[in-house]
This record gives structure tokens, sequence and C-alpha cells, in this order.
């Protein structure tokens, strides 16, 4: 640690044993380093931001869409391409003096290396163009610089609409072609078709529609029987209900019958007998007459004997057996049919497999063509609406989000940093010359460092001893170096103050 002490020591010595020449190199390299700053050009750095849609249009109407990440690089692509970086050359003021195709072919790579296209998102993409020919001023640089970004937008804008334009157009004729065709076959599957139905009615459709068939009539099959069984329960219980319905009511006003009169008799004696006539009067005589004829009559026509009222809930009964009955015989003639129907089909699947096989296949082909006829009609469509859109605006597929602008500071170089750069290369220089030129001469700084070298003891060392005039002139020297270094840092102000006033006074 003390050697390393002791060499940092010695070479400060020689350094500022030797001030006047690090001073002097310093200002020279400086002085050298900022002219050479003061002559590179000022480079303007000009942006744009814009919106593309990247899905491809033809490929989602013909169902080939990607994932949109070979469109994103045909966008970086088409930008900066090499015809479109000549475009930009020729219409603005990079190709002033170009004549020959070699020159084109610089100005072209040097362009491509100055613009920049970066996406900032799957869709959005930036712009940069920097610019700064040394034949032209600030200004015109700067002008230059959205120049180049404007021209480069136009062109794709121009390049971008008429090739979805032409690009549409060719679509929509080789669907139309595609359209021909699978309408040529649709047709003749559709004849094929017709043949085979009118031949076969029973298998419309295919076998499958016939299984389908099977399946439904049995499960109608199933519900008629369910609905029979219920029908046959409830006439069961109408007829059941019916019997122990009587079809007529003992007495009342309609009463009719020996046992009506029975009664009607029964009731004129009582009167009689209740208005205090005695057995032996004529008209109790003939009333008892009456009813033992009409007692005899009653036993001669039995308990069966219609008589008295009608019943009318017995009426009301029959009526509803005999819609009951109605809806069981419906439903027995329902099934019946329904059973030949199923007996029929399932004949048809076993005894034609190959005409049933043949229903199929002319099923499926027929409803394969038509969706895809019914497919590439829609995509027709469809493309022709995106080409009127295209046609009647410009941004339907590009938008502009941030125009670019003339940029009023230098994006390069940065002055200030160089200017600093170059007042430390300088000094370093400078110093490190001074240390040079004291390792070079034979001059030891210090008693141990002369020990170190020979490698022989050093008995003493004799302490400097100077006047007092050469003290005042050691003064004077002292002030004028640290006039040379104020000197130096001044002028590194000044310059960086100029610099940081003209930034900005882009006109």
């Amino acid at each position: 640690m003390n050697e390393i002490i002791e060499e940092l020591r010695t070479a400060l010595y020689s350094v500022w044993h030797r001030r006047w020449i690090a001073i002097a190199v310093a200002w020279v390299i400086c002085l050298l380093g900022w002219m050479v700053v003061a002559t590179i050009s000022n480079s303007y750095q000009s942006k744009a931001r814009i919106y593309v849609d990247v899905d491809d249009v033809l490929s989602e109407q013909l169902g080939m869409a990607g994932d949109g990440r070979e469109e994103i690089m045909k966008v970086r692509q088409t930008l900066v391409s090499t015809k479109n970086l000549q475009k930009v050359i020729s219409s603005t003021k990079l190709g002033e003096g170009i004549s020959e195709a070699t020159q084109m072919d610089a100005a072209v790579a040097d362009l491509a290396k100055r613009v920049e296209v970066t996406s900032q998102q799957d869709n959005l993409f930036e712009i940069v163009a920097t610019v700064g020919k040394s034949s032209l001023s600030d200004a015109e640089n700067a002008v230059l610089a959205r120049n180049v970004v404007q021209k480069l937008l136009d062109i794709f804008r121009e390049e971008h609409i008429s090739g979805n334009r032409a690009s549409i157009n060719g679509a929509i004729a080789e669907l139309d072609d595609q359209l021909e065709e699978r309408k040529a076959e649709l047709e003749a599957a559709e004849q094929e078709r017709l043949a085979f139905e009118a031949q076969y009615p029973e298998l419309v459709g295919g076998s499958e529609t016939l299984s389908t068939k099977v399946q439904q009539a049995r499960t109608e099959l199933r519900d008629i029987g369910a609905d029979l069984a219920a029908a046959t329960s409830s006439l069961a219980a109408i007829n059941a209900q019916l019997s122990d319905t009587p079809r007529t009511i003992a007495g009342g006003p309609n009463a009719t019958g020996p046992r009506a009169a029975l009664l009607q008799a029964q009731s004129q004696l009582a009167e009689l007998r209740g208005r205090g006539l005695k057995d032996g009067h004529p008209d109790v005589v003939a009333t008892l007459k009456q009813v033992l004829l009409l007692r005899q009559q009653v036993e001669q026509a039995g308990p069966n004997a219609d008589s008295g009222t009608p019943n009318p809930a017995y009426s009301s009964l029959v009526a509803i057996r005999s819609d009951r009955q109605a809806s069981v015989e419906a439903l027995q003639a329902r099934r019946a049919a329904l059973q030949a129907n199923v007996t029929s089909l399932m004949a048809s699947l076993a005894t034609e497999p190959e005409v049933a096989a043949e229903a199929n296949r002319i099923s499926r082909g027929y409803e394969v063509l038509q969706k895809n006829y019914e497919d590439r009609l829609q995509d027709r469509e469809e493309l022709r609406t995106r080409g009127n859109v295209v046609d009647e605006t410009s941004q339907y597929k590009f938008d502009l989000i941030d125009p670019p602008v003339v940029p009023q500071k230098p994006a390069a170089p940065n002055r200030p940093l160089l200017l600093l750069g170059v007042l430390i290369v300088g000094l370093g220089a400078g110093a490190a010359v001074a240390y040079g030129m004291g390792q070079i001469k034979s001059a030891f700084a210090t008693p141990q460092k002369l020990e170190r070298t020979f490698d022989l003891p050093v008995i003493g060392s004799i302490s400097l001893t100077i006047s007092e005039a050469a003290r005042a002139f050691e003064r004077k020297r002292l002030k004028q170096f640290a006039g040379a270094c104020a000197g130096l840092v001044g002028v590194f102000v000044i310059l960086l103050a100029i610099e940081v006033v003209s930034v900005g006074t882009v006109a």
C-alpha cells in the first residue's frame, strides 16, 4: 500500500514539475478537438406513427388467415424496400447530384441505415428518419428529415391501396370462376339426387334419414301405446260407473209405468182415509180395487220394469262413454298404421343395403357441394363490400396516428457531451505527456525511489532552499498556470453556452 501511495506521489510530482508542458498539450488537443466537433454536421430526426390493419382480407375470405406475423414483416419490408427508398431519394434533395446507378445505390444504402421501422405493437409502427447532409443547412436538414418520412408514408399509402384494390379484384374474379365450377357440380348432383328420389321415394335424404324416420315412428308408436292404455282405462272406468247408475228415478211428475201408477193410487187412498172416509165409502172401495189391480200388474212386470223419471246422470255417462270409445278406436287405428310403416321401413333397410348406401353417398355429396357453393358466394359478396369500402376511403386499413413534423432540435451529435469529452481527453493527454517525459529523464522525485532503483542505501538528502525573489517568481508562474487552466475551462464554457443557445434556432 505504501509503495502505491509513493508511486502516486511520484507521478503527481512528475506531472506538476512539467505542468506547462501538460497545459500546452491540453490546449492544443482541446482546440483541435473542438474544431473537429464544430465541423460535424447536425443530424435531424423526424418520426411518425401509423396503424396498419395487418389482417389479410384475402386470407380471411379464403379461410387461410394466420397469426399476422408474416403481414407485420411484410409491412416493414414494404416501407423500407429499395424501390421505395429510390422514390424517396428521387423526389427529395437527397437525389441532387445523383446521375449514375452506382451513386443511387450508395445513396439507397446510406438512407436504409438512416431509416428505421419499428413495431411498437402488432399493428402500430413507428417510422424514424435521420438526415444530416453537410452540404445543407440545419433548417434544410430538418425539413428534409420530415420530407423523407412523409414521402415514405405517401408511397406506402398509394401502393397499399392500389395493391388492395388489385388483389380484391383478382380474388373476386377467382371466386367467380370457382362459383361457376361449383354451380355446375351442384346442378349435376341435384339432378342425380332427384332421379334417385323418384325411384326410391322412401329413401329421400339417405339411409340416415330413413333410420331417423324409423326412430321417429317407434317413438310415436310408444307414445300412442301409452295414450291407448290411458284411453282404455278411462273407458273401463266409465263402463263401471255406468253399470252402477240407474236409468230412471222412481216418482216424480214425469214418472210412468205400473209402479208409478201404484204409488199414485196408494197416495189417493191415503188421502181419502185422511179425510175420515171409511172403507165402505164408494170412493175408498174403488180406490182399493185399483190398488189391488196395480199390485198384480207390478208383480207380473217384475223388478226390471222401466218406470219412473229418466236419470240425467245416466244419459251423460252414456255420451262420455261414446266419446271415449271413439278415441280408443282412433288410437288403435293409428297404432296399426304406424306398425305397418315401421315394418315397411325396416324391410327397406334390411332388403336394400346397397341402395341405402347409395342414398347416403348422394345425400352427403349434395350437402357438401351446397355448403361449399354458399360459402364461396358469401366470400364473394364480402369481398365486393370490402372493395367498395377501399375505393371510398384510403384509411380503411391505414391510419396515421402521429404525422411527421419538422424537428426543432438536432438529434445528433450531442455537442455538449463531445465538448466535455474533448476537454477531458486534452487534460488527460497533457498529464500523460508530462508523466512520460518525467519517466524518460533520469531524475528521482524521492530518496526511496532512488534506493529501490539502484538497490543501494541512501545516506541522506538535501532540501531545496530558494530565495524570496525565487519565491515571488514561482508565485507569478503559478498564477500564470492558473490563468492558462482557467482560460481552457473558460473556452469550454463559452463553447458550451453557444451550443445551448444555438439549439432550437432552426428556421
